[in-house]
C-alpha cells in the first residue's frame, strides 16, 4: 500500500506539471511589443501612455534598478476562437518563487483606466469571455524594474539599494507576450487536484479518507488522455466529485479567510514605489471582488488608502465603491502598520487618531480592530491606547517568530500596564501571507493551541509586497475547502466577523501580562540611528509646536496652524513605520527619511518661534524669557509656561589626585578619572555611592556584530562573548568652569572612527549630562555605553507609552533570558527600599541591563548599557557611517518621579525669547506632580476647544486638580479621537474653574476644555 501512495504522488505530480498545467492554455499566438523607458523617475499616467515606443521581443533585457518601462502589447483575436475564453499572458521576466520582491506591472487600456496588475502569481489579463474572434487588443503596462535585494542568498551586501548606486544594468528580460484560449474545465482540474493532493498529503498515512482521496486521483489520472487533455479533463473532474463533496466532520477547527495583501510601506524599495505596489494591488482586488462574489478583502494603512487617492483616483474610486458595499475592508485603523516599542506616547495614539479618522470621513466606517501582522513586539501600553481609540481587539502573527519560547495561547487577552484587556489573536497558520495550500490549513489547525475551548482563528490570503494579493487559484481552492471532509472548514469572513465568533465561543480566555516581546529582530532598536533621532525630534517639536501655538491662539488670536500639524504628523506617523523607524530599509528609505525630518524641523521650529514670540511680545522689548514645554517646572520656569530666568550657581571643578577632575554642584559630586571614566557619582543628600566598587561607568564597549540571519534586525546573544572596553584617551580637559555648569571634555580613538564626550554638571540640577559625538567608520561592530551601578536589583523600570514597565535583572528562566536587548523610552530606572538611580537618554532605544555578585564584598553591581550604534551591511551596506551625537544622563538619587521628570526634561530643552513681557502663564497647571500631560493642544475640529492628555505616571494613584488660565465652561472626558466618551475608569469631576482627576496607575485620560466665551483673547503675561 505504501507503493501505491508513493506511485501515485509522484504520478500526479508529473502529469500536473507536465501535461495538466500546460493545457490550461492550449492555443495561444503571439502579441507585438514595444517599449519606452521613462528618463528618470515615474511619470504620469497620460504621459507614460503618450510617450513613443520602440519595438521589443521576447527575450530582450529591460529595466535598470528602480526604472519605468512603459510596455505596450498589441495583437487581434484569432476569428477561429469565437466562442472561447481570451486571456492575454504578460510574463515581464518574473521569478514564480518571489512575489512582490521583483519586478511588477500595472496594465491600462488606452483610455488610461487600469485594469489589473502583473506580478509572478498573476501574469494573465481578462481580454473576453466569450470572444467573438477578431476583436483588436491593446494593453499598456506600467513596468517597474525593481532590482531583487532579498534572493535565494540573502544578507549578502549589495549596492542595488539606492538609486544613486544601483547603476543602469538591465535586470530582467521579457518571457511570454501572447493571446491565448483560456480551458477554465482544465483549470478547474487543475485546484481539484492541488487540493487534495494537499490534503492527502496531510491526512494520517493508515487513514481510510487518505486512501478514499488517493484511488480517486488515481481514476481521475486514469480518465485523462495525455494527448488530449482539454477533451477529458471533464471526465477526469468528475471521478474527483465524490470526494470533494465529502462534507467535513463537525468537530473541524474553522477558519475565517480574509484577503489580503501586507504592503510594506517601505522596505526593499522606497516610498514612492509603495504608492504604486498598492496602486497594482487594489486593482487586482478590486478587479477580484467583481469575479468572485463570496470573496473578501481587508487592507489596514490608512496612508495607502491616501496615497491611491492622492496618485491613482481611477483605482480609488472602484476601492471606494467595495468598501460601500462591504467587500473591500479597511482594516486596523491606524495610519501605518507601525512599529509599536518605540514611538512617543502622542505618536502612538496618533496613529489611531489619524488611521480612524481617515476611514470614518473617508467610508464612514469605525473598525474595532487593531490590525498589526508584521510588528516586531509589542509595548505594554498599547492595550490602552487602543480601548482609548474606541476598538477592542487586536491580530497580530510575528510573536510566532520568536526564536526561544513558543507563545502559549493563540486566542487569548492582553493585559497592559494600566490593566486594560484587549481581546487578541494569532492566527496559528503561521503567516499572514496565506495561499490556501494544504499544509497551511493543516498547520492552522493542528498547530492551534486553544483546542477544547475554542475552534476559530484567521487566515490572511494573499501574496504581499506587491505580490499581487489574493488570486483566482486561492479563491478556487477556498471554495473547495468550505467542507471538505479531512480539512478545516474556510469561509471568506470580514476581520469583525471572525472577532465577534471568536469572542463569543470563548468567553474566558486565558490573560498574558505587559508586553509582547517578539524573541527576534532585537537590533532593530538601535539600526540607523539618524532615522531614530529624526523620529525623536519629530515627535518633541510636534509637543512643542501645539502646545505654544495652542497657547498663542488662546492669548494673541494667532491662527492655529491646523493644517500644517496636521500633515506633519502624518508624515512624522508614516515614518513610524514597522521597516522604516527600525532602520531595517533599504539606503534610499534612511536618506530621503533623514532630509524629510531636517525639512520637518525646519517647519515645527518656524511655528514654534512665531509662537512663542507671540506670546513674549516685542523683542524689542529686551526682556529675555525662557519656555519650558516640559510638563514639570524648570526652576523659576512653570510646566508649560515661560518666566524670566534665575541665576543658579553652586558648581565647581577641582584637578583629582590620582589623574582626571571632581565636578561638583552642591547636589552631585562626580569623579572622573584619567581616562575621562566615570569612578564615583556620589549623590550628597544621602552620601550614597552610585557607580559600582572598582567599576568605571560611562565605558564605550565594542563588540563584534555578525547575526546568524537579518543583518539590520538581529542581535545575536553570542555577540557578548567578545567585547572591547574602550578606555584608552587621547585627552582630558576641562571645557567649562563656571559658577552655573561645569564640564570636562574626553577624546578617544578606535579604530577608524573617533568619539568626543562631554560630562556636564549644571547648577541645581541632579544629573550628569553626558553629550557624545561619534564620526563612526566601523562595519559590523555594535557600540555601547555602560554604566555599573551599586544597585541590588530584581527588576528595573523602562518607560514606555503613558508609563513603564518592568523587566527582570535575573536570567532565571529562557522566558528573561531572550530578553537580552529591550526598548525605553527617555528612561531605565534601577532602585532599592529608598534609594534609586536613573538612566536617561533623549534619542536611544536599545539597552540591556545584567547583574553580577562582587567576590570582593558580596554585593550586587547591575549594569546598564544604552546601544549606540551598529554597522550591519544588509539591506544598506553603509549603515549608519557618519558623525552622530547622543545625549544620556546618569541621575543618582532618582525615584520614578525623577526618572520621568529628568527624561522630559533632557528631551525637551529650555527655550529662550527676548520679549516684552514678565511671563506666560501656562495653559493648564496640574497640582500633582504624578500625573503627567502629555499634549496640550487645539481640538482638531477647529471649535477652538482645548485638548488635554494627562496620565499616571508613576504607576500608583493619584489626584489631582487641573486648572486653567482661561475662563473654563465645561470639560469632557473624550476618547482620542476627541469624542465624548465614558470609557475612563478614572474619576473626572469639573468644579468652579477646574477638573478633580482621580486616576488609577498608568491611567490615560483625555479631556476637552470649553472656553467660558470667545472673547478676545488673554494678555500673554501672567
Amino acid at each position: 500500500m505504501h507503493d501505491d501512495r508513493t506511485l501515485v504522488e509522484s504520478r500526479l505530480k508529473r502529469v500536473l506539471d507536465e501535461r495538466i498545467r500546460p493545457a490550461v492554455y492550449p492555443a495561444s499566438v503571439p502579441l507585438e511589443v514595444s517599449v519606452w523607458t521613462a528618463p528618470g523617475e515615474p511619470v504620469p499616467v497620460a504621459e507614460g501612455l503618450a510617450a513613443p515606443r520602440t519595438p521589443i521581443a521576447v527575450g530582450d533585457a529591460w529595466g535598470a534598478p528602480w526604472g519605468t518601462s512603459w510596455i505596450t502589447v498589441t495583437g487581434t483575436v484569432p476569428e477561429a476562437w469565437a466562442g472561447r475564453t481570451v486571456e492575454a499572458l504578460i510574463d515581464l521576466g518574473f521569478d514564480a518563487n518571489m512575489p512582490g520582491f521583483q519586478c511588477e506591472g500595472l496594465v491600462y487600456r488606452p483610455d488610461g483606466s487600469p485594469v489589473k496588475g502583473l506580478n509572478p502569481q498573476n501574469q494573465w489579463v481578462r481580454i473576453a469571455a466569450p470572444a467573438a474572434g477578431g476583436e483588436q487588443v491593446e494593453l499598456h503596462v506600467e513596468a517597474a524594474s525593481n532590482p531583487v535585494i532579498l534572493d535565494y542568498h540573502p544578507f549578502l551586501p549589495t549596492e542595488l539599494g539606492d538609486r544613486e548606486t544601483a547603476g543602469e544594468q538591465p535586470q530582467y528580460r521579457l518571457a511570454r507576450m501572447d493571446l491565448a484560449v483560456f480551458d477554465e474545465t482544465v483549470w478547474q482540474l487543475v485546484i481539484d487536484l492541488e487540493v487534495l493532493g494537499e490534503l492527502m498529503e496531510e491526512l494520517p498515512v493508515e487513514g481510510a479518507r487518505r486512501w478514499d482521496v488517493l484511488r480517486a486521483v488515481e481514476r481521475a489520472l486514469d480518465a485523462i488522455d495525455l494527448q488530449d487533455v482539454n477533451g477529458t479533463a471533464a471526465a477526469a473532474r468528475s471521478q474527483l466529485a465524490e470526494v470533494l463533496a465529502a462534507p467535513a466532520v463537525p468537530s473541524a477547527h474553522r477558519i475565517s479567510a480574509v484577503g489580503h495583501a501586507h504592503i510594506d510601506s517601505a522596505w526593499l524599495w522606497p516610498l514612492r514605489e509603495t504608492v504604486r505596489k498598492v496602486a497594482r494591488t487594489t486593482a487586482n482586488m478590486t478587479a477580484l471582488l467583481e469575479d468572485e462574489p463570496d470573496f473578501v478583502y481587508t487592507m489596514s494603512q490608512a496612508q495607502q488608502y491616501a496615497w491611491i487617492k492622492e496618485h491613482r483616483p481611477e483605482v480609488y474610486a472602484r476601492v471606494k465603491k467595495a468598501v460601500a458595499e462591504g467587500r473591500f475592508v479597511p482594516a486596523g485603523g491606524m495610519w501605518v502598520e507601525s512599529d509599536t516599542n518605540m514611538p512617543s506616547s502622542e505618536a502612538m495614539a496618533r496613529q489611531f487618531v489619524h488611521g480612524k479618522r481617515f476611514f470614518l470621513e473617508e467610508f464612514g466606517v469605525e473598525n474595532q480592530e487593531a490590525w498589526l501582522p508584521d510588528t516586531f513586539g509589542f509595548t505594554g501600553g498599547l492595550p490602552q491606547i487602543i480601548r482609548n481609540a474606541g476598538s477592542k481587539w487586536l491580530l497580530t502573527q510575528k510573536i510566532s517568530w520568536s526564536q526561544v519560547n513558543k507563545f502559549p495561547h493563540h486566542t487569548f487577552l492582553w493585559e497592559g500596564i494600566d490593566g486594560t484587556r484587549i481581546f487578541t489573536h494569532f492566527p496559528p497558520v503561521d503567516t499572514y501571507n496565506c495561499s490556501m495550500k494544504g499544509k497551511e490549513i493543516a498547520h492552522a489547525a493542528r498547530n492551534f493551541k486553544d483546542k477544547g475551548v475554542a475552534r476559530h482563528s484567521i487566515a490572511p490570503t494573499g501574496w504581499g509586497d506587491g505580490g499581487g494579493g489574493t488570486t483566482r487559484e486561492m479563491v478556487a481552492k477556498a471554495a473547495r475547502l468550505r467542507d471538505l471532509e479531512g480539512s478545516a472548514t474556510v469561509r471568506w469572513e470580514r476581520p469583525a466577523e471572525f472577532f465577534e465568533k471568536a469572542q463569543a465561543e470563548y468567553p474566558q480566555p486565558p490573560v498574558w501580562v505587559g508586553e509582547l516581546y517578539l524573541e527576534l529582530h532585537r537590533a532593530t532598536l538601535t539600526s540607523q540611528a539618524k532615522t531614530k533621532q529624526g523620529n525623536r525630534r519629530s515627535e518633541n517639536l510636534l509637543r512643542e509646536a501645539e502646545l505654544w501655538c495652542a497657547t498663542a491662539a488662546s492669548r494673541t488670536g494667532l491662527p492655529y496652524p491646523y493644517e500644517e500639524l496636521d500633515r506633519i504628523w502624518k508624515t512624522v506617523l508614516l515614518h513610524q513605520f514597522h521597516d522604516i523607524l527600525p532602520g531595517s530599509s533599504i539606503a534610499w528609505v534612511h536618506r530621503e527619511a533623514e532630509a524629510t525630518y531636517a525639512g520637518l524641523a525646519a517647519e515645527l521650529e518656524a511655528l514654534i518661534g512665531r509662537a512663542q514670540q507671540a506670546l513674549a511680545g516685542d523683542a524689542a522689548g529686551g526682556r529675555e524669557l525662557v519656555f519650558n514645554a516640559a510638563p514639570h517646572r524648570r526652576s523659576a520656569v512653570p510646566a508649560g509656561g515661560a518666566a524670566v530666568p534665575d541665576a543658579p550657581a553652586g558648581c565647581s571643578v577641582a584637578a583629582r589626585a590620582a589623574g582626571g577632575f571632581v565636578l561638583a554642584n552642591g547636589l552631585l559630586s562626580v569623579a572622573v578619572d584619567g581616562d575621562g571614566l566615570v569612578v564615583s557619582a556620589v549623590d550628597l543628600a544621602t552620601g550614597r555611592e552610585t557607580v559600582a566598587p572598582g567599576a568605571r561607568a560611562n565605558l564605550l564597549q565594542l563588540h563584534p556584530d555578525f547575526p546568524n540571519m537579518w543583518d539590520a534586525w538581529d542581535v545575536d546573544q553570542f555577540y557578548r562573548n567578545t567585547v572591547t572596553d574602550l578606555t584608552a584617551a587621547d585627552s582630558l580637559t576641562v571645557v567649562a568652569d563656571a559658577p552655573d555648569a561645569v564640564a570636562v571634555r574626553v577624546e578617544r580613538s578606535f579604530g577608524s572612527s573617533t568619539v568626543v564626550q562631554t560630562l556636564t554638571l549644571l547648577a541645581g540640577v541632579g544629573r550628569l549630562d553626558i553629550d557624545t559625538e561619534v564620526d563612526w567608520h566601523e562595519t559590523e561592530k555594535f557600540l555601547k555605553a555602560a554604566f555599573p551601578l551599586d544597585v541590588h536589583t530584581e527588576r528595573y523600570a523602562a518607560e514606555t507609552q503613558f508609563g513603564h514597565l518592568y523587566r527582570p535583572t535575573h536570567t532565571n528562566t529562557s522566558w528573561e533570558a531572550a530578553k537580552f536587548e529591550a526598548c525605553n523610552h527617555r528612561f531605565v530606572h534601577l532602585e532599592e527600599p529608598g534609594w534609586g538611580v536613573a538612566l536617561v537618554t533623549a534619542s536611544t532605544y536599545g539597552h540591556d541591563v545584567t547583574r553580577t555578585v562582587r567576590d570582593a564584598d558580596g554585593g550586587t553591581t547591575t549594569t546598564v548599557r544604552f546601544s549606540l550604534l551598529r554597522a550591519p551591511r544588509f539591506p544598506d551596506p553603509r549603515t549608519d557611517q557618519g558623525l552622530h551625537r547622543f545625549r544620556h544622563a546618569l541621575v543618582p538619587g532618582a525615584g520614578i518621579s525623577d526618572a520621568v521628570r529628568e527624561g522630559y526634561l533632557i528631551s525637551l530643552p529650555e527655550r529662550r525669547v527676548t520679549g516684552s513681557v514678565d511671563a506666560v502663564r501656562p495653559l493648564v497647571e496640574l497640582d500633582e506632580d504624578t500625573l503627567v500631560v502629555s499634549a496640550v493642544k487645539l481640538a482638531d475640529d477647529g471649535s477652538g476647544d482645548v485638548v488635554v492628555r494627562v496620565y499616571e505616571a508613576d504607576g500608583g494613584r493619584a489626584r489631582g486638580r487641573l486648572t486653567t488660565s482661561f475662563p473654563l465652561a465645561g470639560a469632557v472626558p473624550c476618547d482620542l479621537l476627541e469624542r465624548p466618551w465614558d470609557g475612563t475608569r478614572g474619576e473626572v469631576t469639573v468644579d468652579g474653574g477646574g477638573v478633580s482627576l482621580s486616576l488609577r496607575p498608568f491611567e490615560l485620560v483625555t479631556l476637552r476644555l470649553t472656553p467660558a466665551s470667545a472673547s478676545a483673547p488673554a494678555s500673554a503675561s501672567a
